[in-house]
């Protein structure tokens, strides 16, 4: 796998392993906490294990230990995809995906709530990526998700074939191979009864809403846990 760097030299890219959900959970928290808790980014581990068990805009809900998240933070570390940070008295922890993966921030958002919610179609990925970047429209999101998709040092996503009654694709990505089409569950059906009505512009903007109050309790749980670790109590 090879690609020229600006100076017209060949350059070789690191092969990626397959990644275990966990250690795609380990990346995504790292993406995402770098936007919504700036403050306490670089992650401490304790931070990070918190963010995996988050039970909000995660899917699967999970409960690894901190033994797991330190093994899959030790995975990550060999193709350089984690980075630690050294000084103070706690360890912590940043990603390396846009240095490793040669990627656009838009990129980087795209995947990482696909790490961390699942297969999304085109739509919930503007609106569930609202906090890493703002895209101006779906059609700003396929495009990106096209080239994941075309990438030439490898796909990072593919588009998922339609599920009956559906009228999107959905996307998923690669990172841990090949999805299991079998294996994923189906699209959750939308929560209205037959009398009710709903405009797109609507539901967007509950889930704005939403987004925005994970993003203020991040940054209190941000800050309760950087007062523990200044104190020297667990949080």
């Amino acid at each position: 796998m090879t690609t020229l760097d600006i100076s017209g030299s060949i350059m070789t890219l690191p092969r990626l392993p397959v990644l275990s959900l966990l250690e795609t959970r380990v990346l995504g928290v790292l993406c995402e906490k770098q936007h919504t808790v700036p403050d306490t980014y670089p992650l401490s581990l304790n931070a990070l294990v918190a963010g995996c068990n988050q039970k909000t805009s995660r899917h699967p809900i999970m409960e690894a230990s901190e033994a797991e998240v330190q093994a899959a933070i030790d995975a990550l570390k060999g193709p350089a995809l984690v980075i630690e940070s050294s000084g103070g008295r706690v360890t912590r922890y940043a990603h390396n995906m846009e240095k490793v993966l040669r990627l656009p921030a838009q990129s980087v958002a795209l995947l990482t709530v696909l790490m961390l919610r699942g297969p999304q179609t085109a739509g919930e990925l503007r609106i569930n990526s609202e906090r890493l970047h703002r895209f101006a429209d779906i059609s700003a999101v396929e495009a990106f998700l096209q080239e994941l998709a075309e990438r030439p040092d490898g796909a990072l996503v593919t588009e998922l074939p339609r599920q009956p009654g559906s009228r999107e694709n959905r996307w998923a990505h690669l990172l841990s191979g090949t999805p299991d089409i079998e294996a994923i569950p189906a699209a959750p059906a939308a929560a209205f009864e037959p009398g009710d009505t709903a405009s797109i512009g609507e539901i967007a903007a509950l889930k704005a809403h939403v987004a925005r109050l994970e993003t203020e309790i991040d940054a209190l749980k941000g800050l309760v846990g950087r007062l523990c670790e200044e104190l020297g109590v667990q949080p």
